[in-house]
């Protein structure tokens, strides 16, 4: 199933943010810095889009955005144009395939695009996605732009809080703390998967820490593999992810595996009469998780490790 964010024409759940920030912008109160910040696959997204779309929007467009539904209809000029990465008045930032951070080019591409004059009188917004992997060299160039923007541009930060970024980026933005609770992520799951999640995943496999986004991404990659996630308990779904090495090019899967390592230390804390043990063992691997992740380094030995240690122990 396909939940690309620039191509999700309906939004669940979020719907109080997007009222809260289109009521600033219709009281002509709205930002030209907003930080939309939440766990990974909440649809944070999904939000800035469905903003955009309904701001830049030309007022003579005969499909125009359903506010009542929070949906955009597909026949939206603003719509096609933006999945097509051709209208003049977005411009989007995001982590390219297989690269570690966001590098300082893209940005001083965005700020070409910034200074040329604009097509039209609408406002022109620069997504930036993913915002945690900017570096810092990245970091203070978007600074600089951000403190003085040209008019009629605003930028939309998105940010996985599971991850830092810098105080200095985040005190010049009107920040958004986007939550879901963990009945919302599953009924969010069920609207767009248009089945029960319970029918298609083992409960041990449910984390009260997935989100909707997540649930698509693990469901998507098990379709693909021809794995049925009903047969699957958290021990033995963590050994066939390590064992069959599906993190070595997937790094969704490794964020699955680490998130389930993490689960599977919380359910032996609670069951175990050595806590001091668990916790100790806990946080030297999530210290050695941290390291290979910050140095680059391949985490199939802590894999293997936490294998031996914990799955067959």
């Amino acid at each position: 199933m396909n939940i690309k964010p620039s191509e999700n024409t309906k939004l669940y759940g979020l719907g109080e943010y997007f009222n809260e920030i289109l009521n600033l912008h219709n009281q002509k109160k709205m930002p030209n810095k907003i930080l939309l910040s939440g766990r990974k696959g909440i649809g944070k997204s999904t939000l800035a889009y469905h903003l955009i779309n309904h701001i830049i929007s030309l007022e003579d467009d005969d499909f125009k955005y359903n506010l009542k539904e929070f949906m955009i209809n597909k026949d939206n000029t603003t719509f096609k144009l933006i999945k097509n990465k051709t209208h003049p008045n977005f411009y989007l930032i995001d982590l390219m395939d297989e690269k570690k951070n966001i590098d300082i080019d893209q940005i001083r591409k965005m700020i070409i695009y910034t200074n040329k004059s604009a097509f039209n009188d609408n406002p022109r917004f620069i997504l930036i996605d993913n915002i945690e992997n900017l570096n810092t060299n990245s970091v203070n160039a978007l600074l600089k732009i951000v403190e003085e923007p040209n008019n009629n541009i605003y930028f939309i930060l998105i940010h996985n809080n599971e991850k830092k970024i810098l105080s200095t980026l985040k005190s010049r933005c009107l920040i958004f703390k986007v939550n879901m609770s963990f009945d919302g992520c599953i009924n969010t799951a069920n609207l767009l998967l248009k089945r029960n999640i319970f029918e298609l995943v083992n409960n041990e496999l449910i984390s009260y820490y997935s989100t909707p986004g997540i649930f698509i991404k693990l469901i998507n990659f098990a379709q693909k593999n021809e794995i049925n996630l009903n047969d699957y308990t958290l021990i033995n779904f963590l050994i066939l992810l390590i064992d069959m090495n599906y993190y070595k090019k997937n790094k969704f899967i490794k964020n699955i595996i680490i998130n389930f390592i993490q689960l599977k230390f919380f359910n032996e804390y609670k069951l175990s009469k050595k806590k001091d043990s668990i916790v100790e063992f806990y946080h030297k691997f999530f210290d050695k998780i941290k390291n290979a992740e910050k140095f680059n380094l391949d985490e199939e030995s802590l894999f293997i490790e936490f294998k031996s240690k914990l799955l067959n122990g």
